[in-house]
């Protein structure tokens, strides 16, 4: 043997064939078995726990091991497996006649079946008192995430019974952090100790993603062969899922240097990836029974589901708020052409979306900085190295001297992230780090040299656990994924602001020019409409004109009533105006100082823009027709008129003559009556009906829902709708208080959404994202209102409509695809309410509804 030994460091664990070890821990035995049920493999302990050797047992038929309701059952397990990576547990099962009871693990390998089997543990005084269930409540109740990991540990240790319990982290070089722990008192603590990546080997985290649980029963058990080592063609057994799989003698040697009598493992997997490990350890031998190691497991699995949930909303917070920082920024400086003037502004604006410490902005080769972060000069070669890097995409680096060992940057700047903001020319907005030196405590020295142990010229894991500083120099805190995110939404935003400040402007105006065109094709079909109208009026009134006064005098008063009716439309923004407003400027324009000869009553609505034009039309022609022939005529006459909604929203308006002379029904229609009797039910699908009665001319009208809105109310008397006073009514008060909602939406982030507007409106919400659960949902629960999305992924929400609409729950449609989708169905008299939930959105849609007047 020779003298001299290769230089080795903690690199060597890569390389050690941990999953062929060809033994197993003692607490078990070991049977590999062929396709067609035979024995190939066991290990040298089998008599112990089956009452034959290991010798006597290869290329036996399995039922000369076991009884056949034993095999059967191993049978029938297997027909739940699903791959290769999967292992099933078999609880208390009689092998052999003596009635002994074992617990077993079994999976698949290669073609043949891996069974390994323990003794049953009957003292079950350190099985779980609490239910999976609570303890997924109990986390579901932390508020940070130091918490969620503290709760954890502590759960996990009531679990196993260990006598510390570590919740342990990596970070991106594959380096170690305990992050939380809980442990018996007087043993000390780890929590806040770094260990370097080599600390597990890389064929370690490959198995820990294939095999969430490994237990060390007894570092000091002696090891038990699985005989033959080899098979046929000489391969060794592999145990990567495995159970009672050996320990490497390294990784036994650093358990003892520790001063560990047992260990336990449980992979924390978000996202596919090995996020870190629930790191159990026990100064003495310990072997939890197989049913509570399973019960452990699965709690593993939970609590990775839970953190993969809570890592995925905290990222979503943040980016939302990032992105809300991004509008801003485009709303602020669109058209601020002093952007390269005031580099410091800008990054005062980004610092709550990317923290950083410098800022350098380089358009059209100009170039501006504030900050720390380099000079004038290495910022433009720096800008030459980013033009080699492929357009348009986000460049981060957090070693920005190894990276460019050729620029003279200061030591202080670290690290980078460069966003470009156009093509050609090569422009950018680039984000500065400062150092970040670290002091790090780590469990040992990653880089201390090689000792040699009782294993040979390889490296003996270190010996000291005892924490030592190392200063991390020359990096800075790496970008995150979710801030390369951020960046790449601040890319397109500033792409969009230096495309109005640089010659690229151009399609920023084309895209004015085409939105201008369409408002253009809009106002002339609007025009035409209108130009129509009043040529109908032209045409129709000079049928029953008398006189040419009398005709002037009729078209001038219906076009100026149009008129009226169009200022109140337009001043709203072509939004719904007010009905009382409507007839007070009817009365006033007739009436003047007698106006309260009209007694109006009835609690003001809205009318939509189209109900608002034909309702001014109507009640002209009624005043006219009064002032002409009937109550109004005289001195003593009035007019009751009266307004309410009915049961199915409907607005019902009616018109009573009084003390008037006596009116005859005509027996010629002229364009006035036709246009009270037909208006409504033609434009609108309502309904019409007048009587001439002997006490003077009564009139109903019946304006169905869709074409009012709740009472003003509810809203701002005087502000427009969608105006900055309704929103702050809207945001101050909680119109849904004290009502149980019921939300059908199949997109998590945008139920979300839909979720946190009714909760600020003061309502207690429930969640579905398909029929099914929404069925499910209302079979145990009673809604005052359900909002839902019609479009259910390959289903549609008009089954639960037309359950809800049994049971008097009222409802209202959310789509994306315009009122047509929603309302082609039974229930077209529902509100519909345009994608994506706004507050603003909701709050009108639900004043449209009879629940949403009684709040």
């Amino acid at each position: 043997m020779s003298g001299t030994f290769e230089p080795v460091d903690l690199t060597n664990c890569d390389r050690e064939p941990i999953h062929q070890l060809g033994a197993v821990q003692p607490f078990g035995f070991l049977l590999a078995i062929s396709s067609d049920w035979i024995v190939t493999r066991a290990s040298t302990n089998l008599a112990e726990f089956l009452g034959i050797a290991q010798a006597d047992a290869l290329g036996r038929p399995v039922t000369s091991l076991i009884t056949p309701e034993a095999l059967h059952t191993i049978r029938n397990k297997l027909t739940t497996l699903r791959g290769s990576d999967v292992v099933e547990r078999i609880f208390g099962i009689a092998l052999t006649s003596d009635q002994n009871k074992f617990d077993l693990a079994v999976h698949m390998n290669d073609n043949g079946v891996i069974v390994e089997g323990e003794r049953c543990q009957e003292d079950r005084r350190n099985a779980p008192s609490l239910s999976m269930r609570s303890m997924m409540s109990r986390l579901d109740h932390t508020e940070t995430m130091g918490a969620f990991f503290r709760d954890g540990a502590r759960q996990a240790r009531a679990l196993t019974g260990f006598d510390r319990v570590m919740v342990y982290r990596f970070d991106e070089s594959g380096s170690g952090e305990v992050v939380a722990e809980a442990a018996r008192a007087g043993i000390g603590s780890f929590l806040g100790l770094h260990y370097p990546a080599s600390d597990i080997p890389v064929q370690a985290r490959a198995l820990y993603l294939r095999n969430l649980f490994r237990i060390i029963a007894d570092v000091d058990a002696v090891p038990v062969p699985i005989l033959p080592e080899p098979d046929e063609y000489g391969q060794p057994l592999d145990l990567s899922m495995s159970v009672l799989r050996s320990v490497s003698p390294i990784h036994i040697e650093y358990l003892k240097n520790m001063g560990v009598g047992a260990s336990l493992s449980i992979s924390i997997v978000v996202d596919g990836k090995l996020w870190g490990l629930f790191a159990c350890h026990h100064y003495g031998p310990r072997l939890p029974s197989a049913e509570s190691r399973s019960t452990a497991e699965l709690f593993g699995q939970m609590f990775a589901s839970r953190l993969e949930s809570r890592e995925r909303r905290l990222a979503l917070d943040y980016e939302t708020k990032a992105r809300r920082i991004a509008d801003r920024l485009l709303t602020s400086v669109a058209d601020n052409a002093s952007l390269l003037d005031d580099p410091a502004w800008l990054i005062e604006a980004l610092a709550d979306a990317i923290p950083a410490d410098g800022i350098g902005v380089w358009i059209n080769g100009r170039l501006a900085l504030a900050g720390i972060g380099p000079d004038e000069r290495s910022f433009a070669a720096l800008v030459r190295h980013l033009n080699r890097n492929a357009a348009g995409r986000i460049y981060a680096v957090d070693r920005l001297t190894e990276t460019y060992p050729d620029l003279a940057l200061d030591d202080a700047v670290a690290g980078m992230l460069a966003i470009p903001i156009s093509r050609s020319p090569r422009d950018y907005v680039v984000l500065f780090r400062q150092e970040l030196v670290r002091t790090v405590r780590w469990g040992g020295d990653p880089h201390k040299p090689v000792e040699y142990g009782p294993n040979g010229p390889r490296l003996t894991p270190r010996k000291s656990f005892e924490a030592w500083s190392e200063l991390v120099r020359g990096r800075s805190l790496p970008f995150t994924e979710a801030e390369r995110r951020v960046a790449e939404t601040i890319r397109v935003t500033l792409i969009e602001v230096v495309l109005r400040l640089t010659d690229e402007a151009s399609m920023a105006r084309q895209t004015a020019n085409e939105r201008q065109e369409l408002l253009i094709a809009e106002l002339n079909h609007r025009v035409r409409n209108i130009l129509s109208l009043i040529t109908g009026i032209i045409r129709q009134s000079q049928t029953t004109s008398v006189s040419v006064g009398d005709y002037i005098r009729q078209i001038e008063g219906r076009v100026q009533s149009l008129a009226r009716a169009h200022d109140q439309i337009t001043r709203d923004h072509w939004a719904p105006a007010s009905l009382r407003q409507l007839l007070v400027a009817e009365t006033a324009a007739y009436l003047g100082k007698n106006a309260e000869r009209i007694r109006m009553n009835g609690e003001d609505v809205l009318l939509e823009p189209q109900a608002f034009s034909t309702a001014a039309l109507v009640f002209h022609e009624l005043m006219t027709n009064s002032a002409k022939y009937g109550s109004l005529s005289g001195t003593g006459g009035t007019v009751e008129l009266g307004w309410h909604r009915d049961d199915e929203a409907n607005l019902q308006i009616g018109w009573r003559e009084k003390n008037g002379p006596p009116v005859i029904e005509p027996t010629r229609q002229g364009f006035g009556s036709t246009i009270i009797r037909r208006s409504i039910p033609y434009d609108l699908g309502g309904q019409a009906d007048v009587r001439y009665v002997k006490d003077g001319l009564e009139a109903d009208f019946r304006i169905p829902a869709r074409f009012v809105v709740g009472p003003t109310s509810e809203r701002s008397n005087s502000a427009p709708v969608g105006s900055s006073e309704r929103k702050t009514i809207a945001g101050d008060h909680q119109p849904l208080s004290g009502l149980k909602v019921l939300l059908v939406e199949n997109n998590l982030i945008i139920a979300m959404d839909g979720e946190d507007i009714l909760r600020r409106m003061g309502a207690d919400v429930a969640t579905a994202p398909s029929v099914a659960e929404a069925m499910q949902i209302l079979a145990g629960h009673s809604f005052d209102l359900a909002l839902l999305d019609v479009n259910l992924g390959d289903e549609t929400s008009f089954g639960i409509a037309d359950r809800l609409a049994a049971e008097g729950v009222p409802f209202v449609f959310a789509t994306g695809y315009g009122e047509g989708i929603a309302q082609a169905n039974s229930h077209s008299d529902a509100p519909v309410l345009q994608k994506p939930y706004t507050m603003e959105g909701v709050t009108d849609t639900l004043a449209r509804l009879p629940l949403a007047r009684k709040r």
